[in-house]
């Protein structure tokens, strides 16, 4: 136990460069703590003590600002950074080396049955904001943009960004949104986006053409 919570503690160290002390750490990183009542929840949750899980689970919660349900399964080194906010549904699996901040979710679309929150592969992350909703898969090395929403399985060692999530990038390059059938989805703020572009882009030409004397006012 002793090993496994040092381990946990390594961890802040290698990600964080704020942590100084073990001594620090193993009292102030709610990240931290949040993993460790969870291990215990699971436990009871385990052994069909569901209620005590859930309680040890909801006391955490008012301790750490982190919910994290009793039937998630959580692999080593799972790192949190700051945490406040994160929500991890009961039927989430997540890997080895996983790292996700402030305000994550990792939850459901609905009512369904069964299994209804994400898979997490070793060595992903999730960044502040991001919401991974829905039983998909984020493949291992992938890495979510803050503020995304991911609806849709995400591939190993890919880029996530944008609402909805979008890859913009696998292995280091550049992906066509088109060539991904999961990426078709419109993006009604992306288009927005274009447009004002395009006319900005205009205006720029128009004033550039008044100051070489190309137009006249009268």
């Amino acid at each position: 136990m002793f090993k496994r919570m040092k381990e946990d503690m390594d961890v802040v160290f290698e990600q964080d460069p704020a942590a100084r002390t073990y001594f620090e750490v193993f009292l102030t990183y709610s990240g931290l703590h949040a993993v460790w009542w969870h291990r215990i929840a699971h436990a009871f949750f385990k052994r069909k003590m569901f209620f005590i899980a859930r309680a040890i689970s909801q006391f955490s919660r008012f301790l750490t600002g982190i919910e994290i349900h009793p039937g998630a399964k959580i692999g080593r080194r799972f790192f949190i950074d700051h945490g406040m906010g994160v929500v991890i549904g009961e039927t989430c699996e997540i890997g080895d080396d996983v790292t996700v901040f402030q305000g994550v979710t990792l939850g459901g679309t609905g009512k369904e049955k069964g299994k209804r929150h994400p898979t997490v592969h070793d060595h992903a992350l999730i960044a502040t904001g991001a919401k991974v909703l829905g039983s998909i898969t984020i493949g291992e090395y992938a890495r979510i943009g803050a503020g995304s929403v991911v609806l849709k399985d995400v591939p190993e060692h890919s880029t996530v960004v944008g609402i909805p999530g979008r890859v913009v990038r696998q292995y280091g390059k550049k992906v066509q949104h088109t060539k991904l059938d999961h990426h078709k989805l419109p993006d009604p703020v992306e288009d927005r986006c274009d447009r004002l572009q395009k006319e900005i882009d205009a205006l720029r030409e128009e004033l550039a053409k008044r100051k070489d004397g190309e137009i006249d006012d009268n």
